[in-house]
C-alpha cells in the first residue's frame, strides 16, 4: 500500500499569529519569568571576609553548647574539671581549724581550738595515726552502683570563698560528675555540707563516711569510748554502737533519725538532715593504731547517707547540754547519765551551781557538794549507830546461839531452825541486821552519779584542782595523793566504827576493806577519787561526835555505880 503523504498544517486566515504578536508574547513570558524569579527566590548574601582579630571570638562560638541534663536539673558540660595537682587548703573560724585535701575532696585534720589535748596541743578529732590505712573523713562509699572514676583518689577543683568559710569541690570527666560543698560559720560548731555524685545523666545514692575513730586519742583506752549513734524518732530514744557490734562487717540501720553520727566521751559528730527523708547509717570496725597508743585495735567508723544527694547540718564539737540543746534539743540524749540519771543530773546542776556562784572551782565544788550530801544522810548514820550499838549488846545472845548450833552443815534442817531463832531474837529487841550497812548502801548511788557525772560532762573534762590536773582523769604524778589518802582515811573510819560481831577474823577482814577500795580506786578519775575522800574525812569528824554521844550516858551511869552500890549495902544492913 503506497504511504498517503502528510499534509501541511495551515491556521485559518484570521488565526496566524504575527511576527510582532509572536515577539510580544516572548517578551511577556521573559518579563513574567523575571518578576517571579526575584519574588520568591532571594539571591545569597555576599560572603563576609573575617579579620584576623575576630577568629578566637568565632572560634568560641563555634563550640556546642552546654545540654540538659533531665536526671540533675542542672547543666552537664562536656569539658572536664579536675585539679591540676594535690593541694590542702585551711579553713581557720574562731573555733576550728580544718585541714582539706583536694585528693577527694576530704579532711586530713580537724581541729577545736577552744579544747586540749593530754599534752596541751589543740584538741585533734581525725585519728591521724590511721590516715592511708582507711579513707579519710568524708570520702565516698556507694549503696549500689558504683562512678566509673574513683573519686576517693580523683583531684578536685577546688575554690575557697572570699571570706574564707566555705570551700567547694567539683570533678568532672567523661560521665562523672561529683560536688561537695561544706559551709561553716564564724564562731559556731555548726555547719552545713552536702554532695552530688551523678554517672551519665543518674543520681548515684552515696555515703559520707568518717572511719578509723574519733575524738581525744591521747586519753586512756580511748578506743572504747568511741561509738557511732542515732536518735530513732520511732521509738524516741538514742542507740548506740561500738566497733565490735561491726566485727563480721558493716552493721545497718535506716529510719527516721534526728541525727546521726560518731562520738566519744565529750565530743561528737553528728548529721543532721534538712530533707524530709530517710537516713541510713553503717558501723564500722577499723583495726588501727591511734595516736596515744601504736597497738593496733579496733576502732569505730561511721557512713551517712540520705537519699540519692547528701545535705546535712554538721554538728562537731563539745557535747555541752546547753549547747546541744540551742542547736536541736534531741541533741541534749548525747549527754547519757545512764540509769541514775534522776540523781546524776541534779547531782550536775548541783556542781555547776555551785561553781558558778560559790567557789568557781570544779574541786571544791565537788568538796562542798559531797559535805552537803553526808550531811543530808547524817539522820541515817545516827539511826545506823543505834542499831549498831543494839547488835553489841546482843552479842552474848548471839554468841550462846552460835554454841547451841555448833558444827550445824548448811543443809541440816536445824540451820533454818537456827535462822528462825536468829531473826526472832532481832525482833524481839527491835534491832534491824542491815541497819550498820543502810549508809554505805546510800553512798553507793551518789558513787555511781558522781561517777557518770564525771564521765559525761565536758564541763569538768580539764578542771583542775591543786596539784590535780584533769579531774576526770587519773592524777598525773608517778605516786597518785589521793587514793593514798583515800585509804588512810577509809582506815581510819573502819577502827572508829563500832563492831557488830565479836568474831576477830571477821573483824580483820573488814579492815581489809580499806586496801581492796584503793586498788579499786587507783585507776579511775581524780573527782571520784575526791568524792570518797571527802566523804570520809566528813564521816570521821561525824563518826567522833557520834561516838563521843553514845559513850556520855554510859560514863554517867559508871560514875554513879559506886554510889549506888553503898547505898544498896546499907539498906541491906
Amino acid at each position: 500500500m503506497a504511504e498517503t503523504p502528510q499534509k501541511p498544517v495551515r491556521f485559518p486566515p484570521g488565526d496566524e499569529l504575527s511576527m510582532e504578536k509572536r515577539l510580544l508574547l516572548a517578551f511577556g513570558l521573559m518579563a513574567a519569568v523575571l518578576f517571579v524569579t526575584q519574588l520568591f527566590f532571594q539571591p545569597p548574601p555576599p560572603q563576609k571576609t573575617i579579620k584576623p582579630a575576630e577568629r578566637p571570638q568565632a572560634a568560641r562560638a563555634a563550640k556546642p553548647a552546654p545540654t540538659q541534663s533531665a536526671a540533675d536539673g542542672g547543666t552537664q558540660a562536656s569539658a572536664q574539671i579536675m585539679g591540676d595537682a594535690p593541694r590542702r587548703y585551711t579553713v581557720d573560724t574562731e573555733v576550728y581549724r580544718i585541714v582539706f585535701s583536694n585528693r577527694g575532696g576530704v579532711v586530713e585534720s580537724w581541729q577545736l581550738k577552744k579544747y586540749r589535748d593530754g599534752k596541751g596541743k589543740p584538741l585533734e578529732l581525725v585519728n591521724t595515726a590511721a590516715q592511708g590505712r582507711v579513707p579519710s573523713p568524708f570520702s565516698l562509699a556507694y549503696k549500689e552502683q558504683k562512678p566509673s572514676v574513683d573519686l576517693n583518689q580523683a583531684l578536685f577543683a577546688t575554690r575557697l570563698s572570699t571570706d574564707g568559710l566555705q570551700i567547694d569541690f567539683e570533678f568532672a570527666s567523661g560521665t562523672t560528675r561529683a560536688k561537695k560543698t561544706f559551709r561553716f560559720l564564724r564562731d559556731s560548731y555548726l555547719s552545713e555540707i552536702s554532695s552530688e555524685i551523678s554517672e551519665a545523666g543518674r543520681r548515684l545514692s552515696h555515703y559520707l563516711l568518717w572511719r578509723g575513730g574519733f575524738g581525744d586519742s591521747s586519753v586512756v583506752s580511748a578506743a572504747a569510748a568511741q561509738h557511732t549513734v542515732y536518735f530513732d524518732a520511732t521509738k524516741n530514744e538514742l542507740v548506740t554502737n561500738d566497733a565490735k557490734a561491726a566485727k563480721n562487717g558493716p552493721v545497718t540501720a535506716s529510719g527516721a533519725f534526728h541525727f546521726a553520727g560518731i562520738q566519744d566521751q565529750y565530743f561528737a559528730a553528728v548529721f543532721l538532715p534538712l530533707d524530709e527523708t530517710a537516713v541510713e547509717v553503717q558501723t564500722w570496725q577499723d583495726v588501727v593504731p591511734d595516736a596515744g597508743e601504736q597497738k593496733e585495735q579496733p576502732h569505730v567508723g561511721v557512713a551517712v547517707r540520705a537519699g540519692e544527694r547528701n545535705r546535712f547540718s554538721l554538728f562537731t564539737g563539745p557535747k555541752d547540754i546547753d549547747l546541744l540543746r540551742r542547736v536541736n534539743p534531741k541533741l541534749a540524749s548525747l549527754v547519757d547519765f545512764g540509769w541514775f540519771g534522776f540523781l546524776a543530773k541534779p547531782l550536775f546542776l548541783c556542781l555547776n551551781w555551785v561553781h558558778d556562784h560559790w567557789v568557781h572551782n570544779y574541786g571544791w565544788a565537788i568538796v562542798l557538794v559531797t559535805v552537803g550530801i553526808n550531811f543530808l544522810l547524817l539522820p541515817l548514820k545516827l539511826s545506823s549507830l543505834r542499831s549498831m550499838k543494839k547488835m553489841q549488846a546482843l552479842q552474848p545472845e548471839i554468841q550462846a546461839l552460835n554454841e547451841k548450833y555448833k558444827n550445824i552443815s548448811l543443809r541440816d534442817p536445824r540451820k533454818a531452825q537456827q535462822n528462825q531463832e536468829l531473826m526472832e531474837l532481832y525482833k524481839k529487841h527491835g534491832v534491824n541486821p542491815m541497819g550498820g550497812c543502810m549508809p554505805l548502801l546510800l553512798q553507793i548511788p551518789f558513787f555511781i552519779a558522781f561517777y557518770k557525772v564525771l564521765s559525761v560532762a565536758i564541763e569538768l573534762r580539764g578542771a583542775s584542782w591543786l596539784w590535780v590536773t584533769d579531774l576526770s582523769q587519773p592524777e598525773t604524778l608517778p605516786i597518785r595523793i589521793l587514793p593514798l589518802a583515800m585509804i588512810l582515811t577509809q582506815y581510819v573510819l573502819q577502827k572508829m566504827t563500832p563492831a557488830t560481831g565479836a568474831d576477830p577474823a571477821q573483824q580483820r577482814i573488814m579492815l581489809l576493806m580499806p586496801f581492796l577500795m584503793g586498788f579499786m580506786f587507783y585507776g579511775v578519775s581524780s573527782g571520784l577519787v575526791l568524792y570518797w575522800l571527802t566523804g570520809n574525812l566528813v564521816g570521821i569528824a561525824q563518826q567522833w561526835v557520834m561516838n563521843r554521844m553514845a559513850a556520855a550516858p554510859s560514863a554517867v551511869q559508871t560514875s554513879k555505880s559506886p554510889a549506888a552500890t553503898r547505898g544498896s549495902r546499907a539498906s541491906r544492913k
